[in-house]
């Protein structure tokens, strides 16, 4: 199974405290219920930051989810950052037991890259968007500019952002990933009116399910 490289901080000394409590729970049966409470916990920390390999559906018509979880709402906004011009936001909400790395949704030119410092309200909802921790990526697509942004939730503490500005990003590839818990949202001008393919409550996979579709 492939790890992603943020979690080996977490996971070799996950794995340490699971050798060190077998080890004093020999001598000692009161510790086995701490120690399986470790052991439980450093299986998790491996589910957690598993990196699997995705395939799907590829090319300029496809917008491709940039995060696995629950789609927690599609709707027109405005969005004054990078696509300045009202923008269907979908919104994906990341639990502790999905995938956390991100993937870019498009192939195309990373234009803006934009970290902002907040608060860590419950991810799904509204106001996460605008009053949470988060990081902004904008990308120059062949169908038009997209926006991806990384919202942390209530437990997640550190956002990675790979690319900068200036650099190629492939369609599906890495794009970062969020520690603990989070949302995804990603943006297109209403403008380039591609065919929304997912609703609220579907569970979508990065870097291999549609969110959107541009016709001919």
């Amino acid at each position: 199974m492939r790890l992603a490289p943020e979690g080996w901080p977490f996971i070799l000394p996950g794995w340490a405290l699971v050798v060190l409590g077998a080890w004093v729970a020999r001598g000692s049966p009161w510790v086995w219920g701490p120690e399986v409470a470790l052991f439980l916990l450093a299986v998790w920390l491996l589910i957690f930051f598993r990196d699997p390999v995705r395939t799907g559906p590829r090319g300029d018509q496809y917008v491709i989810a940039p995060a696995d979880g629950k789609i927690v709402d599609v709707r027109v906004v405005d969005e004054p950052m990078y696509l300045k011009t009202q923008a269907t936001r979908i919104s994906i909400f990341m639990n502790v037991f999905d995938v956390h790395v991100n993937r870019y949704p498009a192939t195309g030119t990373v234009e803006l890259v934009r970290y902002h410092p907040g608060r860590f309200l419950h991810a799904a909802s509204d106001k996460a968007s605008l009053d949470n921790e988060q990081a902004s990526v904008g990308l120059r697509a062949a169908r038009g500019p997209l926006l991806v942004r990384q919202i942390a939730g209530l437990i997640a503490r550190r956002i990675v952002t790979d690319g900068a500005a200036g650099q190629r990003a492939t369609q599906g590839a890495r794009m970062g990933m969020i520690r603990f818990g989070s949302r995804v949202d990603v943006f297109f001008p209403v403008a380039t009116r591609p065919t929304v393919r997912v609703a609220v409550g579907h569970r979508v996979q990065a870097g291999a399910t549609v969110l959107a579709e541009y016709t001919p």
